[in-house]
């Protein structure tokens, strides 16, 4: 079959190919394996225009002239001279551009859309919504509960077209803990790790509070905090301060490049991630993958990702308490065993096969 992935998003940053391809390396995994019996077509739309294979995955690079084009009519020209079997389309956040495909394709394409994390839309977004839907084929959700909103909500019509695929998964691999703590000076016993933005939905107040409240029985541990924005940082800050017995148990770290993840993640012992919402889960893939303990809300993708807390900690969202006992508990639990239960249910249920399994299955019962 010949698949084409496309995204109607813009990205004007982008100047090469090579750079885009390293910054989706968590996504693109699955399609080069999905090359493997396939045929597999990658729409990227940066600042650039080439086409190029990578991986036996065929790209074409089309640069935009609009950040946000609603009637991409040349797009969609290039889409159907490529005679696709099956579209895949990034994010339903575009239900115009969908109809719009639907109508250049005809009947006989299948569209697929895949959710990235957008939550349901209302009022005129909502009803072009429940338009495209009529000619939408099937969704991809990381969890199948995250999918029921889109259909209490009404939305989709019906959980019947939505199929429980992870969108991302890991490049990172497990590397030895002394050589990845020499790579990142990392120190304490135990060490956990946090990585997000420091945003309202990533909620680092609370994991910062409950850590806090740990030092006081584990005056040894530390928390690295990763971040990419800086919305909460002076509130951060604030609250590190204000505990002068245990401020130098708080290390904020900053920015990273990803590539320098697979020594972060291998140094710590374990990952806290205090998202109120997400449609997947790149980072606590990731952290599994190296054997970093996730302990995690328990919102529906984290449940997904860790087989219902059987390979990992979950608790209740925004609750400090919950947080302080899932640490306490996870500490006391948690050893080689578990690490490696975890590195062997990812790769059962999380790896880049493995979703290009579920996608080719999926396909073929359209």
């Amino acid at each position: 079959m010949r698949f084409i992935f496309l995204s109607y998003n813009y990205s004007p940053d982008i100047k090469s190919p090579e750079d885009w391809v390293n910054r989706i390396n968590f996504y693109v995994g699955s399609l080069e394996c999905l090359s493997r019996t396939n045929e597999i077509i990658r729409i990227e739309q940066i600042n650039y225009e080439e086409d190029f294979i990578h991986n036996g995955v065929q790209y074409f690079c089309v640069k935009s002239s609009k950040n946000k084009n609603y009637f991409p009519v040349k797009l969609h020209r290039f889409v159907k001279s490529l005679h696709p079997d099956i579209v895949v389309v990034s994010s339903f956040n575009f239900a115009l551009q969908v109809i719009q495909l639907r109508l250049s394709l005809g009947k006989k394409v299948k569209i697929i859309v895949q959710n990235h994390a957008e939550r349901p839309f209302a009022g005129i977004k909502k009803y072009l919504q429940k338009i495209a839907d009529k000619y939408i084929n099937a969704y991809f959700f990381a969890s199948r509960i995250t999918a029921s909103e889109w259909v209490n909500n009404g939305n989709i019509a019906s959980v019947k077209k939505v199929h429980e695929i992870m969108e991302v998964s890991s490049v990172f691999y497990p590397v030895d803990k002394i050589f990845a703590r020499s790579k990142t000076r990392v120190s304490g016993d135990p060490v956990f790790l946090w990585a997000g933005r420091l945003n309202e939905n990533k909620d680092p107040v609370t994991v910062v509070n409950a850590f806090l409240k740990f030092t006081a029985i584990q005056p040894r541990a530390r928390l690295y905090m990763i971040y990419q924005t800086t919305e909460l940082l002076n509130e951060v800050k604030k609250l590190v301060s204000e505990n002068k017995s245990s401020k130098d148990s708080i290390i904020l770290v900053g920015r990273v490049p990803h590539s320098e993840m697979l020594y972060w993640l291998n140094s710590a012992d374990f990952l806290i991630s205090g998202s109120h919402y997400e449609g997947s889960g790149t980072v606590i893939c990731e952290a599994m993958s190296c054997g970093c303990v996730p302990i995690v809300t328990d919102i529906p993708s984290f449940k997904v990702i860790t087989g219902n807390g059987v390979c990992g900690f979950l608790y209740e969202a925004g609750n400090e308490n919950a947080l302080f006992s899932a640490m306490t508990h996870a500490v006391q639990t948690a050893g080689a065993p578990m690490r490696n239960k975890i590195i062997e249910h990812f790769k059962k249920e999380l790896s880049f096969e493995t979703i290009a399994r579920k996608i080719q299955e999926a396909v073929v019962a359209l």
